[in-house]
């Protein structure tokens, strides 16, 4: 294995349940199309990343599975859950089939809907994270988690996604990276999150979804950014 080769998981859940907090400004079937592309965009700059070795999609909705297939990621079925942690139970779920079939590698849980990521921002925080530890990447709304880094081969994903998980992550001893990367940090949940990525620049998909479905903020082409 390369140095710092990681191995990306992102989880994504039917479309019909996504971005509800976007129903005020967005039609369902919007809403679906912008989830889409937020994650083509998302899965391009993870796969475009040097230390980035494979990334897998596990999801319970054929048309998010279809492209990701698409897009040369790996898509893992949602495993059958009993509790209400979905989201987290699908990662560790999807982390540990990775394990199983490339043996003791470096793991990132990457949220689905970073459309302004761009792959020099990812590579720097990978180079960044210290080794043998689990770090995590706080939203732009500093409650949240962008991402979840474990650079042990050994020790679990561990991911304690949902509402204050920078909080939890932190509390479970992983450590807050302080580096910018403004696309990293935006993930979307409101209209003013997905305001703020136009703004800052999205990749080419959630671009071409933005306009043809009326956006009405100003919708900029990212600006390449030195780490």
């Amino acid at each position: 294995m390369r140095s710092h080769a990681v191995h990306a998981v992102i989880a994504v859940k039917s479309l019909d349940l996504a971005k509800s907090r976007l129903s005020d400004r967005l039609r369902p079937e919007h809403r679906a199309r912008l989830v889409l592309a937020m994650l083509g965009d998302t899965v391009t700059a993870a796969s475009a990343t040097p230390q980035v070795r494979s990334v897998t999609v596990v999801t319970p909705d054929p048309a998010v599975a279809e492209l990701a297939r698409d897009l040369g990621a790996q898509v893992h079925p949602e495993p059958r859950i009993a509790d209400s942690d979905g989201l987290n139970t699908a990662l560790s779920d999807a982390a540990a089939a990775l394990r199983e079939r490339h043996g003791p590698v470096e793991l990132l849980a990457l949220q689905a809907d970073l459309p302004a990521l761009r792959p020099a921002e990812l590579s720097d925080m990978i180079a960044t994270a210290p080794p043998g530890h689990r770090s995590v990447v706080i939203d732009h709304a500093g409650t949240g988690t962008a991402a979840l880094l474990v650079r042990d081969p050994q020790a679990p994903l561990d991911p304690r996604f949902g509402a204050g998980s920078a909080r939890r992550h932190v509390a479970a001893g992983a450590v807050a990276l302080a580096g910018a990367w403004p696309g990293l940090r935006l993930d979307v949940d409101t209209a003013e999150d997905l305001a703020a990525a136009a703004a800052l620049g999205t990749g080419p998909a959630t671009r071409a979804a933005l306009l043809d479905i009326g956006w009405s903020d100003r919708v900029h082409a990212p600006v390449r950014r030195v780490c």
